[in-house]
């Protein structure tokens, strides 16, 4: 029995890490340019050109890839407040994303949203990895300037 139990939640577990990205449909609206600037819920001011969203309970810093359904056109967007409060939509998009889309006329339109697995930033070295190299030491001009003046003094004397 306690061995039949294990295998039912590995099988589970395992459909859970296979099953990858959770996908789903609805209408998104955008942000209104009167909330440029005012504090989200994360804490941080709203910016009507980064790339960030709305969404009602999704984590803080949560990735989604949004696809509009009606041209085909995909931005990826940040988690950083709670809304929308009409339960027309499920996510209210900044303008940049929205504009993006090809939403900003309609004012809202049909999405497919895509959790991106969290992952690190692709380009970022860390420390362990690979040590910063030194900043130029701007009290010497580096080599080349030299070479290039003397070339074009030299041109000058002739």
């Amino acid at each position: 029995m306690i061995n039949r139990l294990a295998v039912c939640l590995i099988v589970v577990l395992l459909a859970g890490i296979i099953r990858g990205q959770e996908t789903f449909k609805g209408n998104a609206s955008y942000y209104s340019d009167k909330l440029h600037g005012r504090k989200m819920s994360n804490g941080q001011p709203y910016n009507r050109d980064s790339m960030t969203c709305a969404h009602r309970k999704l984590p803080f810093g949560t990735m989604l890839k949004v696809k509009n359904l009606k041209n085909g056109k995909e931005v990826v967007v940040e988690v950083t407040d709670r809304g929308p409060f009409s339960r027309k939509f499920i996510v209210d998009l900044s303008r940049a994303a929205a504009r993006q889309l090809g939403i900003i006329a309609a004012g809202f339109g049909m999405m497919e949203f895509t959790i991106l697995p969290k992952t690190g930033i692709p380009y970022k070295i860390l420390a362990e990895d690979k040590p910063v190299p030194p900043l130029l030491d701007l009290d010497e001009p580096p080599a080349y300037f030299f070479e290039n003046n003397d070339k074009e003094e030299g041109k000058k004397e002739k």
